[in-house]
């Protein structure tokens, strides 16, 4: 690292001294028991920070800011457009809802270290829900709510939930979703069965209850606030699940105490955010950047959330991204690029913005996918301010590279999220596991032990995060990213190295789509991969082989493998495109060159030759892979 001054230091003592530089960290938060020891190392590779500490990640977020005088100060702010409602609620009205569901989901039986899983639409109770379980001690695991019953009934399976929550139905411009006709078919599907389902009623939907199902605001109406249930540092706040290569979906695990001191530290160094300001992190609670940045990380240092129900863009404001950056004097704003490439698409000029005062407008974080020049640019002209990329995981939790606005500002490349954050030891490696020379490519990954707040394991499946992250190379968690930093220390990310995708910022699998592809009886064999698309970065096409004697029209071909993936992994996954092949490119030993098809895909060169069965395979599909469909 070239830099000097506040960054360069606080970096440098991270890496060489970890125990007092999380140590000092950990003061922002409010222990019940200081821990005793803030990195161990005893049981690596699965090292755990904050070892016998204990505290309650609900009271950090609201309970202190009350106790300390702060109980009107706005916590969460929750703007519907496709309900046309809006409401607020101050860190003492927060505090109130919380403490009487969390007495409500004790009623029902929830203790700490029992399981709840949330498969919830943008509702206020769904932020509620998750800061009660944090009281209780419980785990939360939330689903998103654009996946399909089957897929729900996968993480119900591994997470054993005693109690589901969830709502009649979630409302996207144009079209109610229903949810719990999808929940009852998740709850058969499951092997395992909770005890409960709760249910939130909304007036655009009322669903059917049965006999297991408790009615969310007459569970309230009868339930009496509880105290917060101070828990382990190394005791797990939420699971969230991620798409995996192979097999079923990965649970993340975040523990208590490193998540709230990590978390707590980027709102402040990275996001410049802190007691009062608005911050607006425009995703969803079913993704990480729900957790880490609507949910828990504003109001662990006492800012104000933004809650954002709908498509910020498209149908039927694109300049609704103004309007409520204007309405509640937002200081930061948080989304994906994709979202401003939509703007851009319906509004080049970003004439609606006219009128807007976005003054308050101090810094946009776009973050989930890579940010391509032209956003940027528009972006930046635009806005007329910062316009910062950064770059992390699920399984991080928080950043690994960005550019620490609350540290120190840092020039702005495009194409780089800037810097490694500290206590990201973040090393370019070969094939073989040796440091390349600064800008050139290769494997990113992460020396260990990784900082607070990332993930100390899989839940319940110590041997598959081994496997998964930290079997490619010795010591080293492997991130699946690929690229090179320069010789001033800036990142770039090049794309991922395994077979998962970014579709507009959610990471999904190829391969699970692939798994269901190749249930189709006229397909012989397939291949799906990411291919560019001018609005959402990546879409998944499929490539696939008839069997001999099949005789299929391609387009009801095309209509039932689409079908067959939206009804197995949800309208998430965006697969729209089925390409019939003669053939797939294969190596002589006869397997499929995913990879290769990639590299076509996003221009980068190819397998050598010699390795291809069949180098005519490739003549064919070089311009269907490289025909993005815009």
């Amino acid at each position: 690292m070239s830099q000097s001054g506040a960054y360069a230091a606080a970096y440098a003592r991270s890496i060489e001294d970890p125990t007092s530089f999380w140590g000092e960290a950990a003061e922002a938060i409010d222990w019940d028991t200081p821990p005793v020891t803030v990195l161990d190392g005893s049981d690596a590779p699965y090292f755990r920070w904050y070892s016998g500490g204990r505290l309650n990640t609900c009271w950090n977020a609201l309970d202190r800011h009350v106790l300390a005088g702060h109980g009107d100060r706005l916590a969460l702010v929750y703007d519907s457009p496709v309900t046309d409602t809006k409401q607020t609620f101050t860190y003492a009205e927060l505090l109130d809802a919380v403490a009487i569901f969390a007495g409500g989901l004790r009623s029902l039986g929830v203790e700490a270290g029992d399981r709840i899983v949330l498969y919830m639409p943008m509702v206020p109770e769904a932020v509620i829900a998750m800061l009660a379980s944090a009281r209780l001690g419980a785990v939360h695991s939330v689903v998103f709510g654009g996946f399909a019953p089957h897929e729900l009934a996968i993480r119900i399976d591994d997470a054993t939930p005693k109690v589901v929550l969830s709502a009649s139905c979630g409302i996207e411009p144009g079209r109610v979703v229903e949810y719990k006709p999808m929940l009852d078919r998740a709850l058969e599907l499951a092997t395992h069965k909770p005890d409960v389902s709760v249910v939130l009623q909304r007036p655009e939907a009322i669903a059917a209850m049965g006999e297991r199902d408790v009615d969310w605001n007459e569970l309230v109406a009868r339930s009496e606030p509880v105290d917060c249930v101070p828990v382990g540092a190394t005791d797990p706040l939420y699971v969230l699940y991620t798409s995996g290569t192979t097999g079923k979906p990965k649970g993340i695990v975040r523990d208590n105490g490193g998540h709230a001191v990590s978390l707590a530290w980027s709102m402040r160094n990275v996001y410049d955010i802190g007691p009062g300001d608005v911050f607006w992190a425009a995703s969803d609670v079913g993704w990480v950047v729900g957790h880490s940045y609507i949910v828990y990380g504003p109001l662990l240092v006492g800012a104000t959330t933004l809650l954002y129900e709908g498509k910020p863009v498209g149908t039927p404001d694109a300049g609704a991204f103004w309007r409520v950056i204007a309405e509640y004097g937002v200081k930061a704003m948080f989304t994906a690029p994709t979202a401003f490439r939509a703007i851009k698409k319906e509004d080049p000029t970003a004439s609606l913005r006219a009128g807007y005062d976005l003054s308050s407008l101090q810094t946009l974080f776009l973050a989930g996918e890579r940010l391509d020049p032209d956003t940027y640019h528009w972006a930046t002209d635009i806005l007329g301010i910062p316009v910062i990329d950064n770059w992390w995981q699920t399984e991080t939790g928080w950043p690994i590279a960005a550019n620490p606005r609350g540290l120190e500002p840092m020039p702005i490349k495009p194409g780089s999220p800037t810097v490694v954050m500290p206590g990201y030891d973040v090393q370019v490696l070969d094939e073989f596991g040796k440091q390349v020379a600064a800008g050139e490519e290769g494997n990113i990954c992460i020396k260990l032990p990784l900082p607070p707040g990332t993930l100390p394991t899989l839940w319940n499946d110590d041997k598959r995060y081994v496997e998964s992250y930290l079997s490619v190379f010795t010591d080293f968690y492997t991130t699946g990213d690929g690229g090179s930093i320069d010789s001033d220390g800036y990142v770039f990310v090049m794309g991922r190295t395994d077979d998962v995708i970014n579709v507009a910022g959610h990471r999904l699998s190829t391969g699970s789509m692939e798994a269901v592809v190749a249930t189709h009886p006229s397909v012989a064999e397939c291949a799906v991969i990411g291919v560019h698309d001018q609005l959402k970065g990546q879409i998944p096409r499929a490539f696939v082989v008839l069997k001999s004697g099949a005789d299929i029209d391609p387009a009801v071909l095309q209509r039932e493998i689409v079908t067959a993936v939206r009804d197995e992994i949800g309208p998430v996954a965006a697969l729209k495109s089925v390409v019939v092949v003669p053939a797939l490119p294969k190596t002589r030993s006869g397997k499929i060159l995913r990879r290769t098809m990639r590299g076509i895909a996003d221009g980068r060169p190819e397998a050598p030759p010699s390795t291809i069965e069949d180098i005519s395979v490739l003549d064919v599909l070089r311009p269907l892979l490289r025909d993005s469909g815009d």
